[in-house]
């Protein structure tokens, strides 16, 4: 009966709030091929949020995109877990260390209760690598992805 009572992941966001990330996102993607997804569910079934971000960028057929330069932004509400996943043209780009230093940038945020504006920072970071590795092209862009936020369980 509990369950019942649980706020959805959809819940945990105003509508003004939504509307700062989807635009973070269509802002970002302006300046590049790139293409940024955000994730949120309220807690991530698997042991690492980062093998989670995986499964569902896989899902999300984020590895389709043209260049594999599509970033996932995963978060579990209450499990207070997030992982940054980038495809293998972009993580190549940029290594590990840049994905790190964006989960340690969103938590600040994170540990503040900011979290449109924290996930609305991360998206501008990797606009940022992204328009830098894979600038936008008028002739040749589309935008393979939604923009909005994918909301689970």
């Amino acid at each position: 009966m509990l369950g019942l009572f649980q706020k959805k992941p959809v819940d945990f966001f105003s509508a003004e709030e939504k509307a700062v990330v989807t635009t973070a996102i269509q802002l970002a993607e302006q300046r590049t091929s790139g293409e940024i997804r955000v994730y949120i569910e309220n807690n991530c079934p698997a042991a690492e949020p980062l093998e989670r971000a995986s499964a569902i960028f896989q899902e999300l057929k984020m590895n389709e995109t043209l260049a594999r330069n599509g970033v996932l932004v995963y978060v579990a509400m209450k499990d207070k877990k997030l992982a940054v996943y980038g495809d293998a043209g972009i993580h190549e780009k940029v290594g590990d260390a840049f994905w790190q230093e964006a989960v340690s940038k969103i938590v600040l945020h994170f540990n503040k209760q900011n979290y449109s504006e924290g996930i609305a920072g991360i998206v501008h970071g990797i606009g940022e690598a992204l328009a830098t590795h894979f600038p936008y092209v008028a002739k040749d862009d589309t935008n393979e992805l939604p923009d909005e936020i994918v909301f689970g369980k």
